[in-house]
Order: C-alpha cells, then sequence, then structure tokens
C-alpha cells in the first residue's frame, strides 16, 4: 500500500486510495506539473519482484498509451520510482456499469444501446491498432458522472497476431469467449462475445452462464447454449435479441465481423426495435465442440482457484500484510514446490522425447561404425566418399522429388527462402544453389527455395469515385475484377459511388473482388424521446444515437428536479447525424416569496398567504398594542423565498388587557379555514 502524500516521479501526489484489483491498487492523484487530479494504478507489492507480472502491467500501458478516444480511459504516463511500478491514467469520476446494472437490476433497452454504442466505439478503436482487450466485462467499464462511457482495463491486452492464444492470460470467466476457455486462438471476436455476454446482463440483470467454480462456468461457454433474453425479459425488443444471440455464438465466424457492424445494428435497433435486419450464418457443423479429458485438464489449469478481476474503482478487502510504502520490505518467496497438471504433463513428454533421442543418437552411431547406414538425412548425406558429384536440376520439382534427387546424387539439402512465385505452385522447388551441373563435394547441402504458392497477375484498382454504380461496375470488371455493392450513407448525391475498397490506385489480384461504396443519401436519424428521464440518461440516449446535446435549466411544477421538461426537436423528428437537440431540465418548482400580511387583519392575511400559492400554518394569538385581529408577524418572514406550498405561521393580536372593572370580550374565535 502506497502511503498518501507521497510523490512518485518527483511529479504526482498520491491524495487517497479508490480502488484495487487483482494486480494493482488505484489512488487518486495530481500531476503537480499540469496541475491537474489523475488516476494512479500502481503494481501490487506482491507482484513486483515478479517479472511476468511486471512486464503484463508494462504491456496494459503499451497497449492503451496509444489510444486516443473519447470512450477510452487515457493513459498519460508509466514509470517506475523506488521499486513501485506505476502508470497515471485519466481520472474519470463515475460508477462501473456492473455498479449501475446493480443498482437498477435491469436497465432499458434505449439505454442498453445507447451505453453499447458508445463502448463499442472505444473498442474499435483500440482493434483499429490492432488491440484486442480480451477482458471485456461491466467492472471494466465506467459511466462518468456527465454520462460518458468509458473502456479501461487493458491489463490482457495482446497485438493480434497469428500466435494470440489466451493460454497464460485469460478474462473474467463469465465473459470469456469459448476459444478463450480452451486455451485457442483469441481475436476481435472473442472481444465481440464478451460484449454480448454484457449486453445480456444489462438486459437481464444476471450472466448467462453461473457455477460454483471458473472450470464448471467456462465448460458452459464451451458446451450450452445461452438462454434466450426474451425468456427472462419478455419485453426485449427483438432486433437487440437478435444482436445479442449473433454476439455470443459459439462459433466465432457466425459472430459479427467486426465491432463496426456491430455499432450499425445497434443503431439500426433504435429507430426500428422489432426490425428482422440482423443476419445469423445458419448453423453448421463447426458448432460441435468435442472436449477431450486432455483438454479439460488444460482448462482446469488455465483458472485459478479465484477468479480476481483487476479492474478500475472495484475494492477488495485487505488483511494485516498490507504495509505502508515507508516500510516496505521484501515479501516473502511465493514460489511453490508444487506443479501444476500442465506442467507435470510437459514434464513427462520431454522426458520421453529425451530418451527417443539419446536411443536415435546411440543407434545411428553403431550403425555408422557397421557400415549399416548409407543415406541422405534431412540436411546432408551420410556417404563419406570424398568424390566430387554434378548437381542434378531440381527446380520445377516438388520439395519431396527434390530431395530424393539429391540424396540418390550423394547431397544433402537445406530450405532456403519461401515465398510466393510467379511461375511454381505450393511446394515446388523455384530455385536452388549451387545451380544445376556444379561440381561439388558428396554430402554437400543444396539450398533449395520453395515457393509458397502462385502469385496471382496484379492489376491496378481504377478510380471509380464520383460515378454513378452501373458506369463504376462497368469500369471495374473491364479491368478484370469482380465486383459487389454496399450501400452507404453520405453526403454525395444518393447511387453515387463513394469510395471502393481496396482503394483506387492500388495493386490487387486479377479477378478478385472489389467493393464499391454507393451513397444512399446522408443518414436521418430519428430523435429519440427523452422527456421524463434524468439528465444524465438523457444525454447518454442522445449521444449514443450520434446527436450531440445542448442542456439549459427551467422552473416546473409537475417536473422533477433533474429530469427533462422539454427537448427541441421532438421526439421521433428525423435530423442529420450529428444535429444538436436542446433538452430543457426541471430545477424544480421556482420559489415564492412570503407576501406582507404584518399589519393586516388575519383574513386578509390569509387570502394573501393563498394568492401566493402557499398554506396557513399555525396562528398563535397573543396580547399586543396593536389593534386586536391585525398579524403582528409571521415565519417565515415577509419578503422571505420559499418553495410553492409552503406553511406560513401567523401571530396575530389580541388587543391590551382591559383594567378591573372595565368590561373585557373574548374575541371572536377566528375562521382558520384556508383563504377566509
Amino acid at each position: 500500500m502506497v502511503k498518501d502524500g507521497i510523490f512518485l516521479g518527483n511529479r504526482y501526489e498520491v491524495i487517497e486510495k479508490i480502488g484495487s484489483g487483482g494486480m494493482a491498487d488505484v489512488y487518486k492523484g495530481r500531476d503537480t506539473m499540469l496541475n491537474r487530479y489523475v488516476a494512479i494504478k500502481v503494481l501490487k507489492k506482491e507482484f513486483r519482484e515478479d517479472e511476468t507480472f511486471v512486464k503484463k502491467f508494462r504491456s496494459e500501458a503499451q497497449a492503451a498509451a496509444g489510444l486516443l478516444n473519447p470512450n477510452i480511459v487515457n493513459v498519460y504516463d508509466v514509470g517506475e520510482d523506488r521499486g513501485l511500478y506505476y502508470m497515471v491514467m485519466e481520472l474519470v469520476e463515475g460508477i462501473t456499469l456492473k455498479e449501475y446494472i446493480d443498482r437498477k437490476k435491469r436497465l432499458s433497452a434505449r439505454e442498453v444501446i445507447s451505453i453499447a454504442i458508445q463502448m463499442c466505439s472505444g473498442i474499435e478503436e483500440a482493434h483499429k491498432h490492432h488491440i484486442i482487450h480480451r477482458d471485456i466485462k461491466p467492472q471494466n467499464i465506467i459511466i462518468s458522472n456527465d454520462g460518458k462511457v468509458k473502456v479501461t482495463d487493458f491489463g490482457i491486452a495482446r497485438m493480434v497476431t497469428s500466435k494470440t492464444t489466451t493460454t497464460v492470460a485469460m478474462g473474467s470467466v463469465h465473459y470469456t469467449s469459448p476459444e478463450q476457455a480452451r486455451g485457442g486462438y483469441s481475436d476481435e471476436k472473442s472481444d465481440i462475445y464478451s460484449i454480448g455476454i454484457t449486453l445480456y446482463e444489462m438486459v437481464t440483470g444476471q450472466v448467462p452462464f453461473n457455477g460454483d467454480t471458473t472450470v464448471e462456468v467456462a465448460m458452459k461457454h464451451l458446451q450450452e447454449e445461452i438462454t434466450p433474453p426474451s425468456e427472462l425479459v419478455p419485453d426485449i425488443p427483438y432486433s437487440l435479441e437478435q444482436i445479442i444471440l449473433k454476439c455470443t455464438q459459439k462459433n466465432a465466424e457466425r459472430r459479427y465481423s467486426d465491432v463496426d457492424e456491430l455499432i450499425q445494428d445497434l443503431k439500426h435497433s433504435l429507430v426500428d426495435p422489432d426490425g428482422d435486419f440482423v443476419q445469423i450464418v445458419p448453423v453448421g457443423n463447426a458448432d460441435t465442440v468435442i472436449i477431450t479429458e486432455d483438454d479439460l485438464d488444460d482448462i482446469r489449469s488455465s483458472y485459478g482457484d479465484d477468479d480476481e478481476d483487476d479492474e478500475y474503482g472495484e475494492d477488495d478487502d485487505y488483511g494485516e500484510d498490507d504495509e505502508d510504502y515507508e516500510d516496505d520490505e521484501d515479501g516473502e518467496d511465493h514460489d511453490s514446490d508444487e506443479v501444476n497438471p500442465r506442467m507435470n504433463k510437459v514434464i513427462k513428454i520431454m522426458t520421453i522425447v529425451v530418451a527417443v533421442i539419446i536411443i536415435l543418437v546411440l543407434a545411428l552411431v553403431i550403425g555408422r561404425a557397421a557400415g549399416l547406414f548409407r543415406f541422405g538425412g534431412t540436411g546432408t548425406t551420410q556417404e563419406e566418399d570424398s568424390g566430387q558429384v554434378k548437381v542434378p536440376n531440381v527446380v520445377g520439382m516438388s520439395l519431396d522429388d527434390a530431395k530424393a534427387e539429391l540424396n540418390n546424387a550423394g547431397l544433402g539439402w537445406k530450405i532456403g527462402k519461401q515465398e510466393e512465385s510467379a511461375k511454381y505452385e505450393k511446394g515446388y522447388v523455384m530455385a536452388q544453389d549451387p545451380k544445376n551441373g556444379e561440381k561439388v563435394k558428396k554430402n554437400t547441402q543444396i539450398t533449395l527455395d520453395v515457393s509458397t504458392g502462385k502469385t496471382d497477375e496484379q492489376v491496378e484498382v481504377p478510380n471509380v469515385v464520383g460515378q454513378d454504380e452501373a458506369d463504376a461496375q462497368k469500369t471495374l470488371e473491364d479491368a478484370g475484377f469482380k465486383v459487389e455493392s454496399a450501400a452507404v450513407y453520405s453526403s454525395q448525391p444518393q447511387g453515387e459511388v463513394v469510395s471502393t475498397d481496396p482503394e483506387a490506385g492500388t495493386q490487387a489480384a486479377k479477378g478478385s473482388t472489389v467493393t464499391i461504396q454507393v451513397s444512399k443519401g446522408e443518414q436521418k436519424i430519428s430523435v429519440p424521446d427523452v422527456r421524463g428521464t434524468d439528465e444524465n440518461t438523457a444525454k447518454s440516449t442522445l449521444s449514443g444515437a450520434g446527436l450531440n446535446v445542448t442542456v439549459t435549466t427551467d422552473y416546473s411544477d409537475s417536473v422533477a428536479q433533474g429530469n427533462v421538461i422539454s427537448q427541441d426537436p421532438s421526439g421521433g423528428t428525423k435530423v442529420d447525424a450529428g444535429a444538436n437537440v436542446n433538452i430543457v431540465v426541471s430545477l424544480g418548482s421556482r420559489p415564492v416569496s412570503v407576501p406582507s400580511v404584518v399589519g393586516v387583519s388575519e383574513s386578509n392575511a390569509r387570502q394573501l398567504i393563498a394568492s401566493a400559492g402557499l398554506s396557513v400554518g399555525s396562528v398563535t394569538y397573543r396580547e399586543d398594542s396593536a389593534p386586536a385581529g391585525q398579524v403582528i408577524s409571521c415565519d417565515p418572514g415577509v419578503g422571505a423565498s420559499v418553495s410553492r406550498g409552503a406553511s406560513v405561521n401567523l401571530v396575530v393580536s389580541q388587543g391590551q388587557s382591559s383594567s378591573p372593572g372595565d368590561s373585557t370580550e373574548t374575541p371572536e374565535e377566528p375562521d382558520t379555514e384556508e383563504g377566509q
């Protein structure tokens, strides 16, 4: 634990702890150089000596530092000071989506979509930089006090490569994709699955799969279909349910191809909630998942006993082992003598492999000594004749035939370059060194360059932007391309080509497909009706629909304080994307001033108070020099500002007491009915 008031990097002052996760604690801090508040994430003491965790902590900073997006928590700086590894981030005042769901139980469809669009916009930005988050869950989504949704905690994010797997770092098990649960390849579609589970929880208030252990939940992700949300929430819009079901398909190929496609369907759902526009690829054999015992062992060893959340702002309990920074000493040795099941299996396999290699080496040595082996190996021939041989021509042969030809000539081989060839098919030799006919010593290795496939003829994509669809299609087909069309919103006239993929001027294989984006005119958005909702929800809904928001305030006797009184344009109006919507937020009832009732009769005072929209409270009678029946004072006093309908207490004169012998009259009981 870091003590409040210390400075990190001679720049960042630690103010107070605001949260904790599995790997790090989060503190509110102040950047003394720029004089702004920041969030400082500090790696926990027990992980500082572990290089794996330090690398993981740094990878989060590297993954998120280059992402500048209003829907991502920005990373400003990363450093190390006196053994503390820290990361400086944007401080977001608000709550996590998980806390919001727990508070509201279930979110309305419109609220779900508006939050999802902003969340997806942040994730899409990461995907554009070839970064997958791999731990999308409500705990890692923050809703700021001004209604902005931000994605945080790129702690196990990875750059997307052909070798990106999840065997050592998986997201929270309740939101993990089937391929992550199985420890296989994960890409952008894994994030889309986690988005779908998050949408499911927003709609239903619960996750689709639960269990007593993390392994049990992981197996359900692999083998069980989710319960359709409509069985739990019958009034869910049809299109939103279909979006969730498409995101959570077991087979990644049946999910959305990218987050932008998901965003477009979410926006479509806002204006056409019950539309049947979500297309899910039919079920195929690829959805069948068979889990072997070895797979099950791998899954068990991939998850620990605790499914810890490394999240921003989620408090954990701490025991007596916590120490202040000033007293920080080397922690205990966390190494364990126990070996997990996967490591046991690896050790057994390695032992067997080593034993086999030793046996083969011994057999080879003995066999050569006895003259039993005379053959070409995987790199050189074993023939020991020192004479020279002529190199045969193996160019154009398959790799297997070339190996055999060289071995027959008493020569060895090795693989050189492997790349595409304009002449030779995949697996065929396209060049050799030394060349055909050269004399070399026996057992010389001949370098073989092997084709990975035949290159297609490259053609430049012509520029058809601005042409109408028919002319553009003909131009591209004449150039040797196949053509597909996609309709997009644009300021260009309807039917005109906006852009092409690949872009004009780039080289593409002849016969490949060029997609032309054809304008369907400017996008019109149906303005959501946000009257009666609270200010934050209204702003989130309108922003999620692609609209700008201006807020003004006014008093209202009928609309609760903080809720929207009116909007302009009104709900249902069709406007351009990015148009401005003005909402008027209630300040509550307009204050009323207490009228001047001192010095008037009680009945007149009552009339004045009623006319001002107030009521008479208690009335006290006492002796006074003022004429009987005249108001002496009031509480609140004359001119005080009070809420409409508030009570005003009156003090009324009974006159002065009579001298002995004088006749006295009991004042008539005042009429206490309001307004008299």
